[in-house]
């Protein structure tokens, strides 16, 4: 079998052997207006740098997409010109994050429940509570009822079909009886690997180019799922070439996402979808177990996507975990950092 240089950028996971498929976690949704020229990723760590000096006074930064600029929540007026005499947009806002996070302990104490997630949302100063088809009778009498206790902090947004794991993305990579998407080729020196979603390496050991499983790539060296969601994989075969592009798009570095930010997602089921970044370190409680952390998206995914590299140009900034919808209709989809593995086994894109 001959192997293109475009088959090993994203990771997916195919589940036909189980009967598994995606939901979808619908969140608010943004315009698809790209950024003002002028929008930057130094603007955007510029911003939460800010904020995070501002501490418990800020509850989080999103980019404006009318006007292209980052704007820094803000909870009293000595901040509001904290932040404009730094030259940044200020916004005031009711809740402050000690009261968001303290919000979202709550939850994870009293509505674990499979088939939720949550996740601030800087924009509306809210944690947005999602519910899919599954939490009916006893379950969203639950939720309601924890929900309630919090007041205007935290709202509930229902969605229909099943949130799950069982998503993928970019070229197709195998192992047992199932399909994934390879998300980075990374490497550490001369030793060259991939990442993937965890939940995909938890599947097996050896992994393969193609379905009949006589190409072997590598063997996996780390996972974690639940918890987080990523797994490496180093090559063993010294035939198979591992450029560092996602498709025609070289990666050159890695960063970590914002809110607002337009976003582009690659998959071996649905291949290049864009979307934008709703909100970050979403907790989603999928049914194998919770996972913290994750980028919240709009950004449409289907069976076999799993894994798959999300990106903004040449930076590369997650592993694609689960979610709901399909891509047709539209959807959610929630997203490994990348930055985490990439420190975790000291590897790096290129």
């Amino acid at each position: 079998m001959r192997l293109t240089r475009s088959s090993f950028r994203s990771a997916a996971l195919t589940v036909a052997a189980t009967g598994l498929v995606a939901g979808t976690l619908l969140a608010p949704s943004l315009a698809q207006a790209a950024p003002a020229p002028t929008m930057t990723a130094a603007n955007a760590d510029a911003a939460t740098g800010l904020a995070d000096k501002l501490g418990d006074r800020s509850a989080g930064t999103y980019l404006d997409s009318a006007t292209g600029k980052m704007v820094v929540t803000v909870t009293d007026s000595a901040a509001e010109q904290t932040v404009r005499a730094a030259g940044a947009v200020a916004k005031r806002v009711r809740h402050s994050a000690a009261e968001l996070a303290s919000a979202t302990t709550e939850l994870d104490r009293t509505a674990k429940i499979p088939g939720t997630a949550w996740a601030t949302d800087p924009m509306t100063n809210q944690v947005v509570v999602t519910a899919d088809s599954t939490v009916t009778g006893a379950k969203l009498d639950q939720l309601n009822a924890a929900i309630a206790r919090l007041g205007d902090a935290v709202r509930l947004a229902n969605t229909p079909g099943t949130l799950s794991t069982r998503i993928s993305g970019g070229d197709a990579i195998y192992s047992g009886g199932y399909r994934c998407s390879l998300g980075f080729n990374v490497r550490s020196g001369s030793t060259y690997y991939f990442l993937t979603a965890g939940h995909c390496g938890n599947i097996g050991a050896t992994w393969y180019a193609d379905s009949s499983r006589t190409t072997v790539l590598g063997s996996r060296t780390g996972t974690s799922f639940p918890g987080n969601d990523y797994a490496i994989v180093r090559y063993t075969n010294s035939s198979i070439a591992h450029p560092g592009a996602v498709g025609s798009q070289d990666i050159t570095t890695a960063g970590n996402a914002y809110v607002g930010q337009t976003v582009t997602r690659r998959g071996s089921t649905t291949g290049i979808h864009s979307g934008r970044v709703t909100a970050l370190n979403a907790t989603v409680n999928y049914a194998e177990g919770a996972v913290y952390g994750m980028i919240q998206t709009t950004v449409c995914a289907e069976g076999g996507d799993s894994g798959g590299s999300l990106y903004a140009g040449s930076t590369a900034l997650g592993l694609t975990s689960g979610g709901s919808g399909n891509c047709s209709s539209g959807g959610t989809t929630f997203f490994q950092p990348v930055t985490e593995p990439l420190s975790v086994y000291g590897v790096s894109v290129y």
